[in-house]
């Protein structure tokens, strides 16, 4: 489970990564959905070292509402895991 982590961590931080790179460029971009997807499936902390680091999305108030639900969302869920 741990590995599974690391990893879903370092392509979600690689891809937030990307997708600002997208966006400097004027290129189509990865949709929320997917970032946020990312994100849900265990990519958590990439996903928010990936907002830090690039300094991507942090200024979208909507995405921020919908990245803290997501997160909320994992929590329980790991809780629950843990807990069983």
């Amino acid at each position: 489970m741990l590995w599974y982590l690391i990893l879903i961590s370092i392509i979600t931080f690689i891809i937030y990564g990307y997708d600002k790179y997208l966006s400097k460029t004027a290129q189509r971009r990865i949709s929320e959905n997917a970032l946020l997807g990312l994100a849900l499936i265990g990519g958590i902390i990439g996903a928010a070292s990936g907002m830090i680091i690039f300094n991507h999305k942090v200024s979208k108030k909507s995405f921020l509402v919908k990245f803290f639900l997501v997160v909320l969302i994992d929590v329980v869920l790991l809780y629950r895991l843990i807990r069983h």
